[in-house]
């Protein structure tokens, strides 16, 4: 067994005894405070669209692999004389089951290796939480440093992503937002560079891991959204990439779209309450009516983009 499919095999394993990665999906908020009674599916009130960043907008879980990894050999990171480094097949796990960079710095050194490791030349792994966090905070700071160089280098907007959100932002009756358990520096440089600062400071609400004390798979972030938005959650259609998000939205009682990646395409979203996948949304040419006309004219439970979902 190589070390890759040992530290896949134990991770997987460790999963099924964490809080939150469960398949069980929660269709009403039910520990967050109930939201005012759904309204009328009528096209004057408004609806919300709301997109995850990383792996929605932009294809960046490959660069945040790199930027990790990049930390970690700046720290020179070291477990039995070993170099901490996430492989492509460990990190798909990472991505698809804990949210948060932090997270899953914590994830893999308490589940997967089992400890913490040294670092800087020989320093001695961290022995108490005050000093865990401490390594684990500075790692996370540098990797968004690295990994902002990375997005101003290779950041590009997923085909189709652009158009629909300008569409929305043109239809007075939708508002739309940003949900992203990262963090506010990095989100808002990825942002500016795929979006364009105009377009980003036209966003109804923009909600980061910063900004909320539970991350996904917890669905928080979507539900302090649709609060700040003022729209029932019924209302809501979340646009995500992973089982991480695709829980989230789905336990604040939203409907979900999922734009698969490579990492992703392999999973089984339909099973946890998606309402729609597709590989692109521009190469699927989705459009807001097939979202939200369907919902206007048939309720809000009605079936979306009906003849482009796989």
């Amino acid at each position: 067994m190589t070390k890759s499919t040992s530290l896949l095999a134990v991770a997987l394993t460790a999963l099924s005894s964490i809080e939150g990665f469960v398949t069980t999906i929660r269709h009403q908020p039910t520990h967050h405070g109930a939201l005012a009674p759904a309204l009328s599916a009528s096209a004057e009130s408004p609806y919300a669209l709301l997109f995850d960043c990383d792996g929605v907008i932009i294809e960046t879980e490959e660069l945040h692999r790199l930027a990790y990894n990049a930390a970690f050999k700046e720290f020179n990171l070291q477990i039995d004389n070993e170099p901490v480094d996430w492989s492509v097949a460990y990190y798909d796990v990472l991505q698809n089951t804990v949210g948060g960079g932090k997270n899953k710095m914590f994830f893999h050194f308490r589940n997967t290796t089992g400890t913490f490791p040294t670092s800087e030349d020989g320093k001695p792994a961290p022995t108490t939480p005050d000093s865990e966090q401490d390594l684990v905070d500075r790692l996370q700071a540098t990797k968004t440093n690295l990994y902002k160089d990375l997005i101003a280098e290779k950041a590009q907007a997923r085909p189709g992503v652009l158009e629909l959100m300008d569409q929305a932002l043109a239809d007075d009756n939708i508002r739309v937002g940003v949900c992203s358990a990262s963090t506010k520096e990095a989100v808002t440089k990825v942002l500016d560079v795929t979006l364009g600062e105009e377009r980003r400071k036209q966003l109804d609400v923009c909600i980061l891991g910063d900004d909320v004390s539970k991350l996904k798979p917890d669905p928080l972030i979507y539900v302090t959204a649709a609060e700040k938005l003022g729209i029932s959650v019924e209302r809501c259609v979340v646009i995500e990439d992973s089982i991480v998000g695709l829980k989230a939205a789905k336990g604040a009682g939203m409907r979900c779209i999922i734009t698969y990646t490579a990492s992703t395409e392999n999973e089984d979203f339909y099973s946890l309450g998606c309402d729609a996948k597709v590989p692109e949304l521009g190469s699927t040419g989705v459009t807001l009516d097939m979202i939200f006309g369907p919902m206007k004219l048939d309720g809000l439970d009605a079936q979306i983009l009906s003849g482009v979902r796989d």
